[in-house]
């Protein structure tokens, strides 16, 4: 970023010039208003990104979870082999039998950590996406004994209308 504050005589404001950033960030976050706003959930949209940003959207992810966030990965980008939820399983300890870092390229997955008493474990659901085939619902969980569904079809199609995609 850089700042020019030299200033014309018509214009005192300093100016401030940036560059826009190479990838951006999809989420959407859910917090509990009875728990004075206590973030509980967590919806990562995977974007194309440089391979450096992989490392930090899986500790993002990783530091969530530790908090006891909910965090659902959808990716729906096709243009490279890469899989961050195999990444954040692995990052965490826990692979995924069902994913692989490379494979499948398209997927969503919701997980969560649970704690009983002095032992924590982790819930894990993933879906392998194919084009031309609905999106899955993934288990949305906001407490410990509430989770709600998170139908992503209905959500595409309503985008794909609202955008005139055919």
């Amino acid at each position: 970023m850089e700042f020019d504050l030299a200033a014309t005589e018509s214009d005192h404001s300093p100016r401030v010039g940036t560059d826009p950033p190479d990838e951006y960030e999809y989420e959407v976050r859910i917090f509990d208003v009875e728990r004075e706003r206590r973030l509980v959930a967590a919806i990562e949209f995977v974007s194309p990104a440089r391979p450096e940003s992989r490392d930090s959207f899986v500790a993002k992810c990783a530091a969530l979870l530790r908090k006891g966030v909910a965090v659902s990965v959808i990716d729906l980008v096709t243009i490279r082999r890469f899989n961050l939820y195999a990444q954040l399983m692995a990052f965490v300890g826990h692979p995924d039998p069902a994913m692989t870092v490379d494979e499948p390229p398209i997927y969503a997955a919701s997980c969560r950590w649970v704690t009983k008493g002095r032992r924590a474990r982790l819930e894990a659901w993933s879906h392998t996406i194919t084009i031309g085939q609905p999106l899955p619902t993934l288990p949305l969980w906001l407490a410990d004994s509430l989770v709600v569904p998170l139908d992503l079809e209905p959500s595409y199609e309503q985008a794909c209308h609202d955008l005139w995609i055919t």
